[in-house]
């Protein structure tokens, strides 16, 4: 799942391709993508893109005549850039492409989503507080006010364990899975520790390593083509999606256990004083 830093690069990237230039079409070729109908998608076609922006894991087109194109990838979505797209409209099918965006000058790009879930969200608005995700938003993590205080406020009196609160996007919005368990590895913190009993200090070092693992994750993304950044989101994660492989930082074995919906990868020896934990499905942590 294309998470904040990998939004953000996004953002870069279509700022410097796309602001400017007019669309010519929005052509939707999946049914289920397109979450609203007023304003139609039509209402784009013969626009320039004026700015491209982000809103934790929203990314924003904004038009010139006030209406905004808004995407979450969601789990399995893409942006495919393309400098010549193939001349005819796509054709609808089982394939992942879900809508595309056509330029004036014959670039532009496709929306696509793997798999049998399909959801991916496409909005058109005229304000991207209509859409109801980034209504619930929480604050963004890089932006410039969020200091420590207003984080360690965030966590107090949190009933909810460090992964889950971390995930939620309505307490802190852009970070998903994967950088959850990076996070959670830099603050050496075990992802099952109640969030609102953290000491003033382990609040210190998670605040630290929240703004220091998405900070360096961006720098590393920035300037890198649309095409690329799911390679290189992946080849710099020290814990995540890496079960069995050596920690990079004790060299003890990468865990993995189910959390919710999905799985989390974490160190023992740097997150948990050397317990495995066992399958969450069954019981909580071995002692």
């Amino acid at each position: 799942m294309p998470e904040l830093p990998e939004v953000e690069a996004l953002t870069d990237f279509l700022t410097e391709h796309l602001v400017g230039l007019r669309v010519a079409r929005v052509l939707p070729v999946a049914v289920s993508v397109l979450k609203t109908y007023d304003p139609p998608v039509t209402a784009l076609e013969g626009t320039r893109v004026a700015e491209v922006r982000r809103h934790g894991k929203f990314l924003d087109l904004a038009a010139d005549n006030g209406l905004h194109l808004v995407t979450h990838l969601a789990r399995a979505g893409w942006l495919r850039w393309q400098d010549r797209l193939p001349d005819g409209p796509p054709r609808p099918g089982k394939g992942p492409l879900a809508l595309r965006v056509a330029l004036e000058t014959g670039a532009g790009f496709d929306l696509t989503e793997a798999g049998t879930q399909k959801r991916l969200a496409v909005y058109v608005v005229r304000d991207p507080a209509q859409v109801p995700g980034i209504a619930r938003l929480g604050p963004d993590p890089l932006s410039a006010d969020f200091d420590e205080a207003r984080f360690a406020a965030l966590l107090r009196g949190e009933r909810r364990q460090l992964k889950g609160a971390l995930r939620d996007q309505s307490l802190i919005a852009g970070v998903g899975n994967a950088y959850s368990d990076e996070i959670l590895h830099a603050a050496r913190m075990s992802p099952f520790k109640p969030a609102g009993s953290l000491t003033a200090e382990e609040a210190h070092h998670l605040y630290e390593a929240l703004r220091t693992t998405l900070t360096e994750a961006v720098e590393r993304s920035r300037g890198v083509a649309a095409g690329r950044l799911k390679s290189e989101k992946k080849s710099g994660l020290r814990v995540h999606g890496r079960t069995g492989e050596p920690c990079p930082v004790c060299g003890d074995t990468i865990r993995e256990v189910s959390f919710s919906d999905s799985s989390l990868q974490y160190c023992p020896t740097c997150q948990t004083g050397g317990r495995p934990f066992a399958d969450r499905r069954l019981s909580r942590l071995l002692k």
